[in-house]
């Protein structure tokens, strides 16, 4: 009984309020849709065989590409490269080993005409933002992280993306 009310009520306020807060107790504003602690952590991308491969994918999906080794995202559909170092090694037995629904997905927001079928954690709205976790130096302070980690690096205000091997840094 605890358990089915508890999940009736995380569908209630993520339907309803469409802000969801990993690893802490709120969002920092009305603006964000996702939102992670800050802590020593970064987001890994999900490991896909080929950009190729993925289909229906629009413009902002972010994927870990197995077969180059590279980080990359969707835009004015083509994937762009984020990585710099093509040698990324990465292990992808754990990966393949894997067993998922074709039709599993999480959706926050409320936005229903985004059209994202080959996302596994669709972030609809259309007015909010995910917030990255945030660190000090990730490069420095994630320890063994996993091909396609990303996170924000708070002291040189910069994005760190990991391809296996390498970190890559974007600032705007």
């Amino acid at each position: 009984m605890k358990k089915t009310v508890l999940i009736i009520s995380v569908f209630f306020f993520t339907t309803h309020f469409s802000q969801v807060a990993i690893g802490k107790t709120s969002v920092s504003n009305t603006s964000v849709s996702l939102e992670f602690n800050n802590g020593n952590r970064g987001i890994i991308l999900p490991w896909v065989t080929s950009a190729g491969a993925v289909t229906g994918a629009v413009d902002g999906t972010l994927i870990y590409d197995t077969t180059d080794r590279k980080v990359k995202y969707k835009n004015s559909g083509a994937w762009k490269d984020m990585s710099i170092d093509a040698t990324g090694a990465v292990n992808t037995a754990l990966q393949n080993t894997k067993t998922e629904s074709a039709s599993a997905k999480v959706t926050i927001g409320g936005n229903s005409s985004t059209n994202a079928t080959a996302g596994i954690l669709v972030l609809a709205d259309d007015n909010k933002a995910m917030v990255l976790p945030k660190m000090d130096r990730p490069h420095l302070n994630i320890v063994n992280p996993a091909a396609g980690t990303i996170a924000y690096d708070t002291a040189n205000h910069q994005l760190a993306v990991f391809n296996g091997t390498v970190w890559s840094f974007w600032k705007p």
